[in-house]
């Protein structure tokens, strides 16, 4: 950790060398001793020190110097670190400027020049500052700092992008802390593009996409070779599933993700039905274990990167990304999962991301503190969600198309809901608009097919009305059905003939596609489960197919 710092402020280079001199050999052992030699030197010393999240325990300036007074630098000072210790050296004829100083600047003390002996006129109060302001110091936060405005959807992109890789982070309202507020506007002028994500180096990204912010954070963005025996798209269970088993069966495996390992399964706030948990587990510490484990074995995870498309060529497969590199490879298994469905309401779109969410939105849930959230859906994730956002809202109201939630739902949480207190089900209900202007404030919601539109005050929308298969990267490509999903082995035949154009003297395996050494896996396939262990099944299983095909080439 860092030592907190004594910065020294005088335009006099004799003067600021002789006091830099003192205060090192006195105070060297706990804090760290910087000198600037004008006010607008240590302004910005001050401000390049708040940005690297430093602490900053004392200041002494002299009172005269050109252009910025020692009490100017000071004033400045204090809305930056507003607890450290202010002290002043001023000569016999600036006693006035130092009692305004104690007036307007709230100066913690001022010091006559010289200080010789520092032992007797320098360190005996500069000792009773230090200890006054160590009583009450607190470590910071030595992490990334996320600085934006709450409802803001470039800021919650950032935030559930660093919350589903598992990045720790520390989130600053620049409405709720004014220190912060000035940082940010050095970095963007006006807070045109937020947020503004602070490293521990110092330096910045502003407005930062999610490949850039990838990078930056040191996760594997490109691939390592050009060739691999396994390509795996998505980074679900499947395909997590896949990743382990391909690597440590000896083939060199590349997985890649748009978003972050885990897929939709790595959003949900609580399994309890997962083989192995009896005390359940998150979606997000499954999907850090698969993910560690694929990489134990040797197994490549790229993320974030998106797929555009795939291609056949002579006995190689080719994954293209959207910024036009591509990876070649023996064989690829599909495993992209689901895509929430939109719900086409008024408001709803302009709201996304400042109040209005789809899925679990994790990194949101602090923010709804005391707050009336509701929750569109009657399947397990909506059910899910709504016990996470309990935790922490004053009121949960789910809205449910049906007439009840046993029809979508799992006995276990049906009665978790019906138990807690702070969770209400509205049945026979739906949204008719999403109401706000810059953030969600309020939802209308009609009671039956042709009940009056009633509006309720809101602060948190969290859809999960449906998904529906993400295989628009392979139409025309492979077969799929017509909602989307991969057919595959059996599936492709009909009337016991193989599948148009399929060149091989052998009929499909069970996991594969209509195009040779390209297989499917997890909820993207025709006729899944689609639970999270059957698509570790499935991604597993279409490794040993993986094999047999290899084994043909």
């Amino acid at each position: 950790m860092d030592q907190p710092v004594i910065l020294t402020v005088d335009d006099e280079p004799d003067v600021l060398n002789a006091i830099e001199r003192d205060l090192r050999r006195h105070f060297r052992s706990d804090y760290r001793v910087m000198k600037a030699g004008s006010g607008q030197q240590a302004l910005e010393a001050t401000e390049a020190l708040k940005s690297r999240n430093a602490t900053v325990a004392l200041f002494l300036a002299d009172e005269r110097m050109p252009h910025m007074s020692g009490t100017d630098f000071l004033t400045r000072a204090r809305g930056l670190y507003p607890a450290a210790r202010k002290v002043l050296l001023t000569a016999y004829a600036d006693t006035e400027a130092a009692i305004s100083g104690i007036n307007n600047v709230g100066l913690d003390y001022y010091l006559m020049k010289p200080w010789d002996p520092p032992e007797e006129r320098l360190y005996p109060v500069l000792d009773d500052l230090l200890t006054d302001w160590s009583a009450t110091y607190r470590p910071p936060f030595h992490g990334i700092r996320v600085v934006g405005v709450q409802w803001s959807p470039a800021c919650h992109e950032v935030r559930d992008f660093l919350s589903r890789n598992q990045i720790p982070y520390r989130w600053i309202d620049v409405d709720e802390d004014e220190a912060m507020r000035d940082v940010a506007e050095i970095h963007s002028p006006g807070l045109e593009r937020l947020p503004v994500v602070l490293f521990p180096d110092g330096e910045p990204l502003v407005g930062p996409d999610v490949l850039g912010l990838g990078s930056r954070l040191g996760l594997q963005t490109k691939a390592s070779l050009p060739f691999y025996d396994l390509v795996v798209v998505g980074g679900g269970p499947a395909g997590l599933a896949a990743a382990v088993y391909g690597a440590s069966e000896g083939l060199r495996t590349c997985l890649v993700e748009d978003d972050a390992p885990g897929g939709q399964a790595g959003t949900s706030s609580f399994i309890e039905n997962y083989l192995g948990f009896p005390s359940g587990i998150t979606g997000a510490d499954l999907a850090r274990r698969a993910a560690t484990q694929a990489k134990r074995f040797g197994a490549e995870i790229v993320v974030p990167q998106v797929v555009r498309s795939v291609r056949p060529d002579d006995k190689y497969r080719f994954v293209t990304f959207s910024d036009s590199t591509e990876l070649s490879c023996h064989a690829v298994l599909l495993a992209s999962g689901m895509a929430v469905r939109r719900l086409e309401v008024p408001g709803v779109e302009g709201l996304t991301g400042a109040g209005v969410y789809y899925g679990a939105a994790l990194s949101e849930a602090n923010s709804c503190r005391g707050n009336r959230v509701f929750v569109v859906g009657g399947a397990n994730s909506a059910g899910q969600a709504a016990m996470l956002f309990s935790r922490y809202a004053d009121n949960v109201t789910m809205l449910v198309r049906g007439a009840t939630l046993s029809a979508g739902m799992s006995r276990y949480l049906v009665d978790r809901i019906e138990a807690a207190e702070n969770i209400n089900v509205m049945t026979h209900t739906q949204v008719v608009e999403a109401v706000g202007d810059g953030h969600l404030s309020a939802v209308r919601l009609r009671t039956g097919d042709h009940g009056e539109v009633e509006q309720f005050p809101a602060s948190h929308l969290f859809i999960f009305i449906g998904t529906h298969p993400r295989s628009e990267y392979v139409q025309g490509v492979v077969e799929t059905d017509d909602t989307g999903f991969i057919l595959t082995g059996p599936d492709l035949m009909k009337g016991g003939k193989r599948p148009r154009g399929w060149p091989l003297d052998r009929d499909p395996h069970l996991l594969e596609t209509s195009v040779p050494g390209i297989f499917a896996a997890g909820d993207v396939r025709y006729g899944s489960m689609k639970r999270v262990a059957a698509a570790v099944g499935e991604g597993s299983a279409a490794v040993a197919m993986v094999h047999r095909y290899l084994e043909t080439v």
